[in-house]
């Protein structure tokens, strides 16, 4: 029972990139409603261009690089009820990333630029708008900073696994940002109806999801991601993943269980690209 509450306070990953729509309060009720916001500038946008930037997102370099690499990642403990403790988890976890995806960019040949990471334990005003409510993290791309919340209920009950994932999770927006994919999304976007718009959310959606998944894949067997957490975690979201989401803005159950597999499996950006797949794939 504790496991089943801690994943569902820990399913903060489904980050809500549509900025008109919001989270029913069922489902996960405690669980957090990220707002990530479009980028400040539209650099590399050419509306009304044939493919508005497409090649970017369906054939990015990073897609070309391989296997993420295993950089010894090992946040330590998170006991219960210590905040100083969440924290360091938090941080090691974020630097774990920063290394990862740092040298995936030095493999494509890219500029990389870490993201900023600011722990709150209260709701802020970000650059993206008011903090939601019952929110425990926002992935933010006009500062290109995420906010992680150490809320009451996190606090009380973490699940390692589940917290890592979410924050792999922001983390893969951010990647979306500096590698150009998110400058075709947001210009889609603003052409596109609402069957439209609410496709571009699952293909941005799944993708970061599976970029998480290829993260976690990286210490695969640890004590941090047993295959025993990993195989509860992925039908957990099989079974619930949909359900917080008023809208099928980021993917049915079983359509996310697919794409964290198999980012899992194969560890590879790759293995990642929502925007060239077919549309049965991202429903």
């Amino acid at each position: 029972m504790a496991a089943t509450l801690a994943l569902a306070l820990a399913a903060a990953g489904l980050v809500l990139v549509l900025v008109d729509v919001t989270m029913s309060a069922e489902g996960l009720r405690n669980g957090a409603q990220q707002l990530a916001a479009p980028p400040s500038r539209a650099s590399g946008r050419q509306a009304g261009a044939p493919d508005l930037g497409r090649a970017m997102a369906t054939r990015n370099p990073l897609y070309r690089t391989g296997r993420l690499s295993d950089v010894n990642c090992r946040p330590g403990a998170l006991p219960a009820r210590s905040i100083i403790a969440y924290r360091r988890f938090l941080t090691r976890v974020t630097a774990c990333l920063n290394r990862v995806w740092g040298a995936q960019f030095r493999k494509a040949e890219m500029t990389f630029t870490k993201p900023r990471l600011r722990i709150i334990t209260r709701k802020v005003r970000t650059p993206c708008g008011v903090w939601n409510a019952g929110a425990d993290g926002v992935y933010c791309s006009t500062d290109r900073t995420m906010y992680l919340m150490i809320s009451k209920d996190q606090l009380r009950n973490p699940f390692p696994l589940g917290i890592t994932r979410l924050i792999a999770h922001e983390y893969g927006h951010h990647v979306q940002q500096i590698s150009g994919i998110w400058n075709y999304y947001w210009t889609a976007r603003t052409l596109a109806g609402k069957a439209r718009r609410l496709q571009l959310s699952r293909k941005s959606e799944l993708q970061a999801e599976c970029f998480s998944a290829a993260f976690m894949s990286t210490m695969r067997g640890s004590d941090l991601v047993s295959d025993a957490d990993w195989a509860y975690t992925v039908e957990w979201f099989r079974k619930n993943g949909a359900k917080g989401w008023p809208q099928n803005d980021h993917g049915r159950g079983p359509t996310q269980a697919a794409w964290m597999s198999r980012g899992f499996e194969r560890g590879t950006p790759g293995a990642c690209n929502t925007w060239a797949t077919a549309s049965r794939n991202v429903r």
